[in-house]
């Protein structure tokens, strides 16, 4: 009857340990799964892409270079990027820009391949910082992201501006400023208009334009110093004034004012 009993015991004990043996089998197959390491992304660099430049920063109306190295123990399955602005003020004719872009290239669904864009700056965004966010999922699902800050500038600066307010007529008025242009200026235009303005016995309506480029064409820095002649015929009043300066990429940028010309 003991014995009976002993082989009883012993086979339940025997149908235990197999369970025990197979669940924790198993259990040890699904952590393979979740334990599998997620990728590891190395050596992200961002900037300038005319000469694919590591300094975080690039213009506006070009490109921007992107690369990374990835180390992934599976095979990727999508690679993803990201920009967006942190609190940049549109501007007029300004857009806001939020870029996002998934990338299943067959040279990228690989093990460890090399990530490397070019992306196109739009010409109309606001210049500032941007939230650059580089993301990098495995077909286990395993997903990692890294991230970084992005300065657009804009290809035409300029500052240190002056200019006299008013102006008598039969006599000229002074301007000046800075031009920093990373393209190169192709010229500088200057626009001056009136708006409805009552044209007097003896007065001839004054709309000026002049383009200048020399000393200028080709100048990545230069200053713009000007005197500029207000025909004595001119109907006194308010005269809008619109300082256009282009680049050799066809990039422009806008600075206007007001002077008054008086009798």
């Amino acid at each position: 009857m003991k014995t009976n009993i002993m082989k009883s015991n012993f086979k339940l004990l025997a149908i235990f340990t197999f369970l025990g043996l197979f669940l924790n089998s198993c259990s040890s197959d699904d952590d393979g799964v979740s334990d599998a390491s997620a990728p590891v992304i190395t050596n992200f660099e961002f900037g300038e892409g005319s000469d694919h430049s590591t300094e975080p920063f690039a213009y506006k109306g070009s490109d921007l270079h992107l690369e990374a190295e990835i180390n992934a123990e599976g095979i990727v399955r999508s690679i993803s990027i990201d920009i967006h602005a942190d609190d940049v003020q549109v501007g007029e004719d300004e857009v806001e820009w939020d870029y996002e872009n998934t990338y299943t290239n067959a040279s990228y669904l690989v093990i460890n391949p090399t990530f490397h864009e070019h992306i196109d700056i739009p010409s109309n965004i606001p210049a500032g910082e941007y939230h650059i966010v580089l993301t990098v999922t495995d077909e286990l699902g395993n997903s990692t992201e890294i991230e970084g800050h992005l300065e657009i500038l804009d290809p035409i600066v300029i500052s240190d501006f002056s200019m006299d307010t008013t102006v008598q007529r039969g006599s000229d008025f002074h301007v000046e400023f800075m031009i920093d242009a990373v393209n190169g200026i192709h010229n500088i235009t200057v626009d001056i208009h009136a708006h409805d303005l009552t044209i007097g016995e003896g007065e001839v309506e004054w709309d000026y334009e002049e383009i200048f480029e020399d000393g200028f064409h080709e100048e990545i820095e230069a200053e713009f110093h000007k005197h500029i002649d207000v025909p004595l015929t001119a109907p006194a009043g308010e005269y809008h004034v619109l300082f256009t300066v282009e680049d050799e990429d066809g990039n422009t940028k806008e600075y206007e004012t007001h002077i008054d010309v008086t009798a």
